[in-house]
C-alpha cells in the first residue's frame, strides 16, 4: 500500500469505529476487561507488624520460616494484539475480505482499551514474530499500531503462531488479556495454547470469509494456496462442496475444543456480520457468564 493509501485506510477506521466505541463497546468493554486490582509482587519474610493474613502457608511450611505474599496495586490492563498477517489472512475474496475485518477488529478493541486508559501492544506474526510493538497509552500510539498494521510487508507467506505464542511469554511477566486475530487455518493444540492461558486471558478471534465456510458452486477449478504456493485442481461441485464445508466444519471444531481445553475464549466471526455489534454480543455474553460461574 502507498502512503496515501494507508492514510485514507487509517482515517476511514477512526470513523468507522468512532460511534461504536463511544456507543456501543466502551461500557461493555470496562464490564468485562478489569485491571486484577492487587497484583502478586513478591514473596518475602514476614517481619513484625505486617499482615498475618499474607502469610504464604506453603512457602512457610517449606521453609520453617514465616514469609508473605506482597501485593501491588494494578488497576490498568495492558492488551496484546497476535495478528495473523500471513498470506491466507491477506488474500483477495469477493466482498469485504478478511483482512479488512481484522483491521476493523484491531481498531475497535485498541481504541476501546485506550478509552479505558489501557495500554494496549500488538506482535504481527506469519510463520515467524514480523513486528512488535510494546503496551503503551494513548491515542496516538493507538493509531501508530493501527498504520503498522495496515502498513505490514510480511516477510514470510506461512502462518504458525508458535513464535508470536513464546515472544509474548518472554515479554509479558504479568496476566494481560491477549487477544489472537486469525483465520485459523493451521493447526493449533492445547500445547501451543496452553502456558498462554495458564498465565494470561486469551481470547481468540477466528475470522473466515464465506467463500471459506461454504465454498460457491463452480465444478472444477484451478487453485493455489496462498502460503506454498502449491497449485491443483479442486472439484467445487455438488459432491467437493460438501467435502470442503466438511473439512472446514471439522477443523473448526478442532479449535473450540483446543481453545475450551485450556478454558480460552474463542469468537467466530463471518466477515459479512458486523465487527462492533459481534464483539459486543461477545462481551455481553462473557459478562453473564462470568456472573453466573461467581455468582455475581
Amino acid at each position: 500500500m502507498t502512503l496515501h493509501s494507508i492514510d485514507q485506510r487509517l482515517r476511514q477506521l477512526q470513523l468507522r469505529t468512532r460511534y461504536p466505541v463511544e456507543h456501543l463497546l466502551a461500557g461493555e468493554y470496562r464490564s468485562v476487561f478489569k485491571g486484577r486490582g492487587m497484583d502478586f509482587d513478591e514473596i518475602c519474610a514476614y517481619h513484625p507488624g505486617d499482615e498475618v493474613r499474607s502469610i504464604d502457608w506453603n512457602v512457610t511450611a517449606r521453609t520453617g520460616r514465616p514469609y508473605i505474599k506482597r501485593y501491588i496495586e494494578e488497576r490498568e490492563l495492558a492488551v496484546w494484539l497476535v495478528v495473523d498477517v500471513s498470506a491466507s489472512c491477506r488474500i483477495a475474496a469477493p466482498g469485504r475480505t478478511k483482512w479488512d475485518a481484522m483491521h476493523e477488529l484491531a481498531a475497535l478493541v485498541a481504541i476501546s482499551a485506550i478509552h479505558n486508559h489501557d495500554r494496549v501492544g500488538m506482535i504481527l506474526c506469519s510463520d515467524r514474530v514480523e513486528q512488535i510493538l510494546q503496551p503503551r497509552k494513548g491515542r496516538q500510539h493507538a493509531l501508530r499500531l493501527l498504520n503498522d498494521l495496515l502498513a505490514v510487508e510480511p516477510r514470510s507467506p506461512g502462518s504458525d503462531p508458535a513464535p508470536a505464542l513464546d515472544a509474548l511469554l518472554h515479554m509479558a511477566r504479568r496476566r494481560v488479556l491477549v487477544l489472537m486475530l486469525s483465520d485459523f487455518l493451521f493447526d493449533l493444540d492445547r500445547e501451543q495454547l496452553g502456558p498462554v492461558a495458564f498465565r494470561h486471558d486469551l481470547v481468540g478471534i477466528a475470522v473466515n470469509h464465506p467463500s471459506e465456510i461454504e465454498p460457491p458452486p463452480c465444478g472444477l477449478a484451478a487453485v493455489r494456496d496462498s502460503e506454498t504456493g502449491e497449485a491443483f485442481v479442486a472439484d467445487f461441485g455438488h459432491t467437493g462442496r460438501d467435502v470442503c464445508k466438511d473439512v472446514f466444519d471439522q477443523r473448526r471444531r478442532r479449535l473450540r475444543d483446543e481453545f475450551s481445553a485450556v478454558r480460552a475464549d474463542l469468537l467466530e466471526l463471518d466477515t459479512r456480520a458486523s465487527c462492533a455489534e459481534e464483539l459486543a454480543r461477545f462481551f455481553r455474553h462473557r459478562l453473564r457468564r462470568t456472573a453466573d460461574e461467581t455468582g455475581g
